[in-house]
């Protein structure tokens, strides 16, 4: 996209550089990769990303200074997963956006989505610089956002995830760990913050603590950098040693209420130029369409609310997909307009989509700030990295930003 950069990347790529790329990521995580990273990072200018940054976070403060909004979310999160102690800032937000070519020539963001819940914080910015070191890219590349650096990134993360306590007492819950893509996350928050991975099944509970076994100790857990997916649990059937509705004695890195009070639920709510038009499923039976909504049902998408990695999203949905919802889910659905995005992203293979994720991190008593970024690269109708896993130069990528 930024040029000279883009051209002078793809005259010199080799297969042996990315093989490199590959081999050192599994390494540095500890780990076999086991999504799509893309053959090429993205070399994106600094005022676009600042643009998209900000965008994200006026979005974000415009949820929370609703107070409407707010008294919806209430009733967002069901009733037997409501955590206690609500904290009143989620810790972590990411805001995925695309760009779209206005009549001028210009580019825009549009947002997809926003979630109150941690991203790969650890593994992109190893990512990130691996991109530089494989490929041989001048060393000066800037990959992380709101004046960051990597030691002040890996302090505020510290902050964040670990807080005041001892790492030993500090655990990243998540469920089944081994078997989740993300693994390699998480091996990278071991090395670097120096805690634990632990199945949230596998804790004890002991009164109103919770604690988790390490070589035949069982160790009390003070806080927790919350990983686990509410709807995995069910799907799965799952059965957790305690009840989320448990007044415990335990701090949330990630308070577990937030997945569900900023998400897709968000976006009938928003008001900028950024977010395109969107109605609750229910609200769209109850009015008989939405006039915001196109009527061409090959701009829609009907999307679950509450599902990680693009499940159970429709295109173009028809008129027997949408009355499929039962009637007492339709609240758990959204209609949304599709966006065209731009392909943007030269490659040997030809235009690619990019979709850029913003990072943020939210300290308790703290602004919320950008920290990094996330690029996923895709031909195809989805941009998630399992819906491009036969294709070339598309997948996980990371935005490197020249500092001049």
């Amino acid at each position: 996209m930024l040029q000279p950069y883009r051209n002078q990347f793809n005259a010199q790529y080799t297969s042996a550089a990315y093989n490199d790329l590959l081999i050192r990521m599994n390494q540095a995580t500890r780990a076999s990769i086991d999504f799509r990273i893309a053959e090429t990072p993205c070399f994106l200018p600094r005022s676009l990303m600042n643009e998209l940054a900000d965008t994200g976070a006026v979005l974000t403060h415009q949820l929370l200074n609703n107070p409407a909004y707010l008294q919806a979310t209430e009733q967002a999160v069901p009733a037997q997963y409501r955590v206690p102690n609500d904290n009143p800032i989620p810790n972590f937000m990411t805001v995925d956006f695309g760009l779209v070519r206005n009549a001028d020539g210009s580019l825009q963001p549009k947002l997809v989505e926003m979630q109150a819940f941690p991203s790969i914080f650890g593994y992109q910015d190893l990512l990130s610089r691996q991109y530089i070191d494989s490929y041989h890219l001048q060393p000066d590349f800037e990959w992380h956002l709101g004046g960051h650096n990597e030691q002040s990134y890996w302090a505020l993360l510290h902050k964040v995830i670990v807080g005041n306590h001892n790492p030993e007492n500090v655990v990243l819950a998540e469920t089944e760990p081994e078997l989740q893509k993300t693994l390699p996350d998480f091996h990278v928050y071991e090395d670097k913050l120096g805690i634990a991975t632990v199945d949230i099944a596998e804790l004890r509970k002991q009164g109103n603590r919770l604690f988790y076994e390490r070589s035949g100790r069982w160790i009390p857990i003070h806080r927790i950098y919350n990983r686990a997916i509410v709807d995995e649990l069910d799907r799965k059937n799952i059965q957790l040693p305690f009840d989320y509705r448990d007044d415990l004695d335990v701090e949330w890195a990630g308070h577990p209420n937030w997945y569900f009070r900023i998400s897709k639920f968000a976006l009938p709510y928003l008001d900028n130029p950024s977010v395109p038009k969107a109605v609750f499923l229910d609200d769209w039976f109850t009015r008989r369409g939405s006039p915001g909504l196109p009527e061409d049902r090959q701009k829609l998408l009907l999307k679950p609310l509450y599902s990680f990695a693009g499940k159970g999203i429709q295109f173009a949905p028809t008129d027997d997909d949408i009355n499929a919802i039962p009637v007492a889910d339709r609240h758990l659905y959204l209609l949304q307009e599709r966006v065209n995005f731009e392909p943007v992203i030269q490659t040997p293979h030809g235009p690619t989509q990019a979709e850029i994720r913003i990072m943020y991190l939210w300290p308790d008593g703290g602004a919320l700030e950008p920290v990094i970024s996330l690029v996923r690269l895709g031909r195809g109708l989805m941009m998630g990295v399992d819906h491009n896993r036969d294709r070339q130069w598309v997948g996980g990528s990371a935005a490197l930003i020249p500092r001049t």
